[in-house]
C-alpha cells in the first residue's frame, strides 16, 4: 500500500496507521484503572483528524495553544474534556478557555493565576514543579529550576493568594516529569510521587481535589539499546498506586496526559530516494524530504548521532547488504536522517520509511527550511486511506507575503 500512496500523494509523505493507533489506545485503555482517564497531548502531532480518532475512542484532549483549542472543539471534543496547559499563555488564549468554559486552565505560575482570575469565572488546576525529581526521563521537567510550575516549596507559602481569588475556582494539582520514560519502575515511582504531593498539598493548603493530572511520559524507543515500555507492569504498578489514592479521594478525577505514546508507533516518514552518491568511500542516498520534515532524526542533546528506524519500503525482502547515510535535500550538513544504516542496495526512485515516526513530526520541524513546505499526511483507517493533509505549494508558501513596491 506504501508504494500506491507515494505514486498517489506524492513524497515526502506521513503515513499514519489508524488501526495501529486504535489498538494500542484501546490496550492502554483496557489495562489501565478505570478511574484514570487518558487524555491525548496534542502538540505530539496536532493534525485534526488524529485528534478526532482518539477523541472517538474516548480520549479527552490537552491542547496548548488557540489552534489546538480549536482543533480540539472541531475534532468533536467536549469542553468538559479539554485542559489548557503552557507557561506563556497569551491573555487571548485564557478569554478563550473561559468563554468555552473548558474543564480547567493549569496555571503555571502564581502570577498567571492572577490574571485568569481578572478575567472570569473558571475552573483552574495549578501545575507543580515538585519538590522530588522524577526518574528516567529523557527530558527531565520537574524537580529542577523550570520555566514549567510552580515550585511546590513556593506553593506552600501562597496560601494567602489563593484566599484572595475572586471568580477562579482552583480544583485541582497537575505535574509532568518528564517524557520518553522507558522503565516501568520509574514511571510508577513517578506516579506515586505526584499523587503523595496533590495529597499533601490538600492537607497542608485545603486545595480541593477535585482533579488530579499525574502526567504521563510513557516513552517510544526508537534506538538501538532501547526496549519496549513493559505495559502490564507499568499499568499494574500505575493501578496499585491510584488504587491507594482514590481510597482516601474516592471523588477525584484522575488524568494522564499521553502524546508520544498514543501516536508514535502509528506513523511512518516515507520519503524517496533521488540520488545515490558515494564520497570518500561513504555511500549517501539523498532523498527528497529531510530534517526539515523530521527534526527529531537529527537527535538533538544527544552527543552521538543514533538512529530512528529506517527501513527499505520498495525492496523490503532483500538483504540489507550495505550501509547508506541518508540525507534530505537541504543546505546544510546537519539534515542526515540516518546515519550508516544497513539496507539494501538503493537506486533512485526507491522508497525509504521511517518508522515510529507519528509523534513530533512536521509540527516540531522547521518546515519552511528552503521553503520546501509541510509534506502531504495520510491517516489510513480499517484499510481506506483518507488525505488529512494537503502538501504545501509554492502558492501557499506565498499567500501570506507582501511584495513591497520598488
Amino acid at each position: 500500500m506504501i508504494e500506491e500512496l507515494a505514486d498517489r500523494y506524492g513524497t515526502p509523505l506521513y503515513v499514519y496507521d489508524g488501526d495501529v493507533l486504535r489498538e494500542g489506545y484501546r490496550r492502554l485503555r483496557d489495562l489501565l484503572h478505570p478511574k484514570v482517564d487518558l487524555f491525548y497531548s496534542a502538540k505530539a502531532n496536532p493534525n485534526i483528524s488524529v485528534c478526532a480518532l482518539l477523541r472517538s475512542l474516548g480520549a479527552g484532549l490537552e491542547v496548548s495553544s488557540l489552534a489546538e483549542l480549536t482543533t480540539a472543539l472541531r475534532a468533536g471534543a467536549k469542553p468538559a474534556d479539554i485542559i489548557f496547559l503552557g507557561p506563556g499563555k497569551s491573555p487571548e488564549e485564557l478569554r478563550d478557555c473561559v468563554e468555552h468554559g473548558i474543564h480547567a486552565v493549569v496555571c503555571e505560575s502564581l502570577e498567571e493565576l492572577s490574571t485568569l482570575d481578572s478575567l472570569g469565572s473558571v475552573d483552574a488546576m495549578l501545575r507543580v514543579n515538585p519538590a522530588f525529581s522524577g526518574k528516567g526521563s529523557r527530558l527531565s521537567m520537574g524537580g529542577k529550576p523550570r520555566q514549567f510550575g510552580i515550585d511546590e516549596e513556593a506553593l506552600l507559602e501562597a496560601g494567602t493568594e489563593l484566599r484572595e481569588l475572586k471568580r477562579v475556582r482552583v480544583t485541582g494539582i497537575h505535574a509532568y516529569l518528564g517524557t520518553r520514560i522507558l522503565d516501568a519502575e520509574d514511571i510508577v515511582h513517578n506516579t506515586r510521587g505526584v499523587l503523595e504531593m496533590a495529597g499533601r498539598l490538600h492537607a497542608e493548603l485545603g486545595i480541593p481535589l477535585d482533579t488530579v493530572d499525574i502526567g504521563g511520559g510513557l516513552g517510544v524507543p526508537y534506538f538501538d539499546n532501547e526496549k519496549d515500555l513493559d505495559l502490564e507492569a507499568t499499568t499494574a504498578g500505575i493501578n496499585a498506586a491510584v488504587a491507594g489514592f482514590t481510597a482516601a479521594h474516592p471523588r477525584t478525577r484522575l488524568i494522564m496526559e499521553l502524546g508520544r505514546y498514543l501516536v508514535g508507533w502509528a506513523g511512518t516518514y516515507v520519503i524517496r530516494a533521488r540520488y545515490v552518491k558515494q564520497s570518500r568511500g561513504e555511500w549517501f542516498v539523498v532523498a527528497d524530504g529531510g530534517t526539515n520534515h523530521h527534526m527529531a532524526a537529527v537527535g538533538i542533546g544527544s552527543f552521538v548521532k543514533r538512529n530512528f528506524p529506517i527501513r527499505a519500503l520498495s525492496h523490503p525482502d532483500r538483504p540489507a547488504d550495505r550501509t547508506y547515510t541518508v540525507t534530505g535535500p537541504l543546505c546544510t550538513p546537519n539534515d542526515v536522517v540516518g546515519k550508516q544504516i544497513p539496507l539494501p542496495e538503493v537506486r533512485p526512485g526507491d522508497l525509504l520509511g521511517v518508522e515510529r515516526s507519528g509523534a513530533y513530526g512536521p509540527s516540531a520541524s522547521p518546515v519552511n527550511f528552503l521553503s520546501h513546505g509541510h509534506p502531504a499526511e495520510v491517516l489510513v483507517l480499517d484499510g481506506t486511506a483518507h488525505l488529512v493533509r494537503d502538501r504545501d505549494t509554492a502558492a501557499d508558501l506565498l499567500a501570506k507575503q507582501h511584495l513591497i513596491p520598488l
